[in-house]
């Protein structure tokens, strides 16, 4: 295991019962604001990142930390992600699902160093579900050992996030993936998307816009579980490159179909 693996685990599970689950389903108006269109933010994202910075700084004080949230406020800091050491926290991914009181949404923290992801953490409050990832080290459920493994469907089921792209492009992409693949609805939560492909839920899903705290963690816990992932031109995902999209899938096989049919 990381070493860092059981405080980061505590922590996320403190925060979440502290702060995070007290707030679900008993939100006020005047604690849900729209930080840009469309994009919500709620006092229990707010108080959740500050909680988790304070408790990752005392983990390991020598590491930079990059929040959702503190980057909305100060765009900059986004750049400090691939600094030599940093920790990326997402303080609820899925904040629509959260603020309307339907799960699911997840706590995320990634461990980078120099732009690759070592460790990845995916917390969901609901289910008291861990998901955690070291790199060259395995993919874990509950601190099992877990292997990605394909649905198993008659059609493999895909899910394609509409966010960053015109409805123009998204249902020609989507008329496109149909036949093969039966569309399934995205979750709006990427602490959710990834857990799908490594559990059988899911086969596909595929995003335009991918923001560091969106994604590092559910990278490489899918693949260090066996899954594939890649940019839109079937590059590599790196952190802070300028790569396009994610395909992310369950195995490679139909991270590689799903990549043909959409993309060539």
């Amino acid at each position: 295991m990381h070493r860092h693996h059981e405080a980061v685990s505590a922590l996320m599970r403190t925060v979440a019962e502290a702060v995070v689950m007290p707030r679900f389903r008993n939100l006020a108006a005047e604690e849900m604001l729209e930080k840009t269109p469309g994009e919500l933010v709620t006092i229990a994202d707010r108080e959740a990142e500050e909680r988790l910075t304070e408790g990752l700084a005392t983990i390991d004080g020598d590491t930079v930390i990059v929040g959702e949230e503190a980057c909305a406020a100060d765009p900059a800091l986004i750049e400090q992600a691939t600094a030599a050491r940093a920790w990326v926290i997402d303080p609820i991914d899925g904040t629509a699902n959260f603020a309307s009181g339907q799960p699911p949404f997840g706590i995320m923290i990634a461990l980078v160093e120099n732009g690759i992801t070592q460790a990845g953490w995916l917390y969901d409050p609901v289910a008291k579900r861990m998901c955690h990832a070291i790199l060259g080290g395995g993919a874990f459920l509950d601190d099992a050992p877990i292997r990605a493994r394909a649905s198993g469907a008659p059609r493999p089921l895909a899910a394609v996030s509409k966010v960053g792209q015109s409805e123009d492009e998204h249902a020609a992409r989507a008329a496109r993936f149909g036949g093969p693949f039966e569309l399934v609805p995205l979750p709006r939560c990427a602490a959710e998307n990834y857990p799908r492909l490594v559990l059988g839920q899911n086969d596909v899903a595929v995003f335009r816009r991918t923001l560091v705290w969106d994604h590092a963690p559910g990278v490489l816990f899918l693949t260090e579980a066996g899954g594939y992932v890649a940019r839109w031109d079937a590059s590599p995902y790196r952190i802070g490159d300028d790569g396009v999209g994610i395909v992310a899938a369950a195995t490679p096989e139909l991270g590689r179909r799903a990549t043909e049919l959409l993309f060539d």
